[in-house]
């Protein structure tokens, strides 16, 4: 018995990296698999069918179930049809996992508005739209009378969470992304569905591209060393937030290597008050203990 027998999954960004590690593992564990790639470069240009059909023709030689699309789920028609394709393929839905996403990295002074705009909507509403459809779909299921046990998990980052300079397009969708699955779970809970964020920590073609992390995330020298950049280390994590026996919902969580951690929420920290109105002044002789 796999952790996910019966369960359809759709995974997006799955021909490559963290994606192809979660689709082939979530087969191995039983699940039947949409292997969603649109195929492109990282920075998002471009479009190859291959890479999906690749993941989906591997899952089928080991013995497992997988259909590939390469919608591109930045788009409102491109996600409804990610959704239809699972229902209509596997007869259900049970897991989104939000992975896609590209980079485009310059520092702020020098990012032009393409930049921005084009990392902005392929993670933000990359992982919207695929959410909105499959989300509808579960209230529906909900409201018919079916008893929903269905999981999304969506991809944040440390660079959202933490900041990294050159990124601020990207960590700016990353720390939306982290917010949108805590707001996932407080709306979608009534129909069953739980949703978290991880932020993975692995080699992939994106993280070979960020700053200070390019020669970090190599392999270890040592053929018998545990490889902690390894991205099929993240994998079993998704797989269990995935399990329709999870009972994790509304959290973000670091994965790397043998590590999960879990990331705490923005919360009040010190704070000065009065029973009225600051002046300027005031707040310049008080509020030196306010984060300076």
């Amino acid at each position: 018995m796999g952790a996910l027998d019966g369960r359809v999954a759709i995974i997006t960004g799955a021909g490559r990296g963290l994606g192809r590690e979660h689709a082939l593992l979530f087969a191995a564990e039983g699940a039947k698999v949409v292997v969603n790639d649109l195929g492109g470069d990282p920075d998002g240009t471009g479009a190859d069918r291959a890479p999906a059909q690749l993941v989906v023709d591997e899952i089928r030689t080991r013995g497992g179930e997988a259909v590939a699309n390469v919608d591109n789920v930045a788009t409102w028609d491109g996600a409804r049809r990610l959704v239809q394709t699972a229902v209509e393929t596997f007869g259900d839905l049970h897991v989104l996992v939000n992975n896609a996403g590209i980079l485009r990295d310059r520092v702020l002074v020098n990012m032009t508005e393409e930049e921005w705009d084009a990392v902005v909507t392929v993670h933000l509403k990359g992982h919207f739209c695929p959410t909105r459809f499959a989300a509808a779909y579960w209230r529906e299921q909900s409201k018919a009378g079916r008893d929903v046990r269905a999981s999304i998990v969506h991809t944040s980052s440390t660079s959202g969470l933490l900041g990294n300079p050159g990124q601020t397009n990207y960590g700016a969708a990353k720390s939306g992304i982290a917010t949108f699955a805590q707001i996932c779970a407080m709306e979608l809970g009534r129909y069953g569905v739980r949703s978290n964020a991880i932020a993975p920590a692995a080699r992939t073609r994106l993280t070979e591209q960020t700053p200070g992390l390019s020669e970090i995330v190599q392999p270890p020298k040592d053929e018998g060393a545990f490889d902690v950049w390894d991205p099929a280390n993240v994998s079993p994590f998704v797989a269990y937030l995935a399990s329709e026996s999870c009972p994790i919902s509304g959290q973000v969580f670091l994965v790397q290597g043998g590590v999960v951690q879990r990331f705490a929420p923005w919360s009040p920290a010190e704070k000065i008050e009065k029973p009225g109105r600051w002046t300027v002044d005031e707040l310049a002789a008080a509020a030196s203990g306010l984060g300076v």
